[in-house]
C-alpha cells in the first residue's frame, strides 16, 4: 500500500509534478483549497463587496465535469457568504443523446445546492439546433467553431442580463496550457494580450487586467487543477457529472496539442505548470504594452444584433445567415 505523504493513510494519487501521495481526504482538500487560493489571488471578491451590494457571479454549467466541480466548490465557499450571490447557466445546443443528459446533471446538481439555475437553447435564441448545423455546414467548418460562437454569445448575453459582474468558467489547467501553446506555435502575440484581459489576469495589484466594460469580466477559479485531478474529485465525490465526449467533437490541432503535452507531463512533470507561469507572464507584458500603445482592436456594436463586435456585424449574425441560406 502506498501510504498518504501527509498523514500516512491510504493514498488514491500520485502528483508527479509535486512528489506527493495523497489519500481521498487531502486530495480532496488539495483541490479546494488551489480553487480558493485562485480565487484570493486574482482578487474575485473586491473589497468593497458587502451584503448590502453584493456580487454576482455567473458559472457557466455545463454538466461535464469541470463545471460540476467549480460549481460545488464554489457553492461550498460562498452559499453562505452574502457577499457573493451564485447563479448556474447552462446552454441547450441540440444535440440528441448528448445534451439532454447533461442538463439533467445540471439541474440535479443546482437542486441539490438550492442554486438559481438558467437554462437557454439555441433553438429558442437562434431558431438552429447543432446537429442540424452539423448536417448543413455552410462554411465548410469544425462543428465547435459554430458552436464555440454562439455559445460565448449565450454567455455573454445573458451573463450580462443577469448583472454578472464576473463569468466564470470550468477551464482547467489542461485547457489553459493548451491555449497557450497554441498561442505561441502560432505566434499569435495579439490573443496572448487578449487571453489576459479576457480572462487570466487578476482584477487587483500591479498586474492586473486592463478593465474592459463592453464585456462581462470572465475568471477561471480551476485553471491550477490538472484535468485528471478534476475527474478524480468528480469521482470520489459522486458528484452529478456527464462524463461523455461531445459526439460533435473536432479540434484536429487542440488535439494534436493535448497529446503533445501528455507526452511532456509524463516525461517531465510539472511541465503544464511551467508553461503556464511562463505564459501568464508575457501574456501580462503583452497586454500592458498594447493597452499602453492603444493597438487593440476597434469595438462597436453590431449592426444587426447589438452585440460588441470588431466588425460592422458579428460573428454569430454571419453564420446565422450563412445557415438560413442553406
Amino acid at each position: 500500500m502506498t501510504e498518504c505523504t501527509r498523514c500516512g493513510r491510504e493514498a488514491v494519487m500520485h502528483a508527479a509534478y509535486s512528489g506527493a501521495h495523497l489519500c481521498e481526504s487531502h486530495f480532496r482538500e488539495s483541490v479546494e483549497k488551489r480553487v480558493r487560493k485562485r480565487v484570493r489571488e486574482d482578487g474575485l471578491v473586491p473589497r468593497d463587496a458587502t451584503p448590502e451590494d453584493p456580487e454576482t457571479w455567473v458559472i457557466g454549467l455545463s454538466g461535464g465535469k469541470d463545471s460540476v466541480v467549480l460549481t460545488q466548490i464554489l457553492d461550498e465557499t460562498f452559499a453562505e457568504d452574502p457577499r457573493i450571490e451564485l447563479v448556474a447557466l447552462t446552454i441547450h445546443e441540440g444535440i440528441e443523446g448528448y445534451r439532454d443528459e447533461s442538463v439533467d446533471a445540471c439541474v440535479e446538481l443546482a437542486d441539490e445546492l438550492s442554486m438559481r439555475h438558467e437554462l437557454v437553447t439555441y433553438e429558442e435564441e437562434f431558431g438552429v439546433r447543432m446537429d442540424d448545423v452539423v448536417e448543413d455546414d455552410p462554411e465548410n467548418m469544425a462543428a465547435c467553431a459554430y458552436c464555440g460562437v454562439f455559445r460565448r454569445d449565450l454567455l455573454e448575453r445573458y451573463a450580462d442580463e443577469f448583472g454578472a459582474d464576473k463569468l466564470l468558467t470550468g477551464h482547467n489547467l489542461d485547457d489553459e496550457a493548451q491555449t497557450a501553446m497554441m498561442n505561441f506555435l502560432e505566434g499569435d502575440v495579439a490573443q496572448m494580450a487578449k487571453h489576459f484581459d479576457a480572462s487570466i489576469g487578476g482584477f487587483d495589484g500591479d498586474d492586473a487586467r486592463s478593465e474592459q466594460d463592453e464585456f462581462v469580466p470572465r475568471a477561471k477559479p480551476l485553471r491550477d487543477v490538472p484535468e485528471k485531478e478534476v475527474a478524480l474529485y468528480c469521482h470520489l465525490r459522486d458528484l452529478p457529472a456527464h462524463i461523455t465526449e461531445c459526439p460533435h467533437s473536432s479540434e484536429a490541432y487542440r488535439g494534436e496539442i493535448q497529446q503533445l503535452l501528455y507526452g511532456l507531463e509524463e516525461n517531465h512533470p510539472g511541465t503544464r505548470h511551467s508553461i503556464m507561469a511562463g505564459y501568464e507572464e508575457l501574456a501580462g507584458v503583452l497586454a500592458d504594452r498594447y493597452d499602453e500603445d492603444g493597438d487593440g482592436p476597434d469595438l462597436h456594436e453590431c449592426e444587426d444584433c447589438g452585440a460588441t463586435t470588431t466588425r460592422e456585424r458579428c460573428r454569430k449574425c454571419s453564420l446565422l445567415d450563412s445557415l438560413e441560406a442553406v
